[in-house]
Formats: C-alpha cells, structure tokens, sequence
C-alpha cells in the first residue's frame, strides 16, 4: 500500500475514534483523535484551566504535545494494514513555532510528507475553532517495533486489547 492508496479514517458523527494504541499521558490531557489514515490524522481538545498557562491560555507544551501525537499518528496511519497495525514510532527531532495564543477548541492536524523503511518527516498545525493558525511543527519520527528501556529491556508497544488479541492470533 502506498501513502497515496490510502484514504483518512473520519469520525461519523458518532464522536471521536479510538486511539489505536494506549498512550496514558495523551488520555490524561483529554485529547480526542478524529481522523487518521492515508498519512493523515487529525487531533481535537477543549481546552479548561488544567491546559492553561499563566497567561490563561493554552500551555506551549500542550501544543507541542498535540503536535507530535497528530504527526506521530499520521505516520504510523500508511502501516494500518499490517498486524498490530505496524510498527510504532519515537520522536527523533521536532521544530516548533507558535503564532498566537491558543484558546477554545483546538484542532492538531498531521500529514505524512516523506517516509522510508526507517524514517518518517511529518509536519503538523494547531488551528482554533475559526480556522486560524496557532502553531505549525515539522518533526522526524523513526519507525520502531520495540523500544530499549532501562537496563536494555525492550519495551513493546502498548497495544489495544483487540489489537494484541489479533497481533497474537496473527503470530
């Protein structure tokens, strides 16, 4: 499948889609997963005062954490079709500038621009409810199965529960 066979996932208006593998600090923060796929994945969050900063206005690590999820999704959404829907991915690097201050709802989108066996550069962008720009990022992610945790362990991929039921029935 190439990134271009592909199309987004979107959410029907039945609410949001589930994130396809667990990620605690990302379901802390309340952040809703809308669409991906196709190289393609679209984050929302409304923000309250726990997202905030001093100046009572969406906090610049929120962004940029909303950022490397959309890009992060957009570039494992062209592995949807292998089991455990492909590898997962790291941040490697990721640049961000803000525009403005970010307040309401927010939408963080990512698109895939390159991938390789092993790399995948992503660009992502935060914009209000009325369509203006409040952060764009461009980011490089590597594709990893497993990740050396303390002491050189692996660490694998915390899956969903039917994704590591389907995974081992694959195996």
């Amino acid at each position: 499948m190439s990134e271009a066979d592909s199309q987004p996932v979107k959410s029907a208006e039945s609410g949001p889609l589930p994130f396809p593998v667990h990620i605690p600090f990302v379901e802390d923060l309340g952040l809703s997963l809308h669409a991906w796929g196709g190289g393609a994945a679209e984050l929302r969050v409304d923000l309250s005062e726990k997202h905030h900063n001093s100046f009572a206005v969406a906090h610049g690590g929120l962004l940029m954490t909303m950022l490397d999820v959309a890009m992060a999704h957009a570039a494992r959404s062209v592995h949807m079709d292998q089991p455990g829907m492909g590898p997962g991915v790291v941040t490697v690097e990721m640049k961000t500038s803000f525009m403005r201050p970010g307040e309401g709802e927010l939408r963080a989108v990512g698109k895939l621009l390159h991938s390789s066996a092993t790399l995948a550069f992503c660009e992502g962008s935060i914009f209000t409810a009325d369509g203006r720009l409040c952060a764009h990022a461009t980011a490089t992610f590597k594709y990893i199965k497993a990740l050396p945790g303390q002491g050189r362990a692996l660490k694998a991929l915390q899956r969903k529960a039917q994704d590591s039921a389907e995974s081992s029935s694959a195996d």
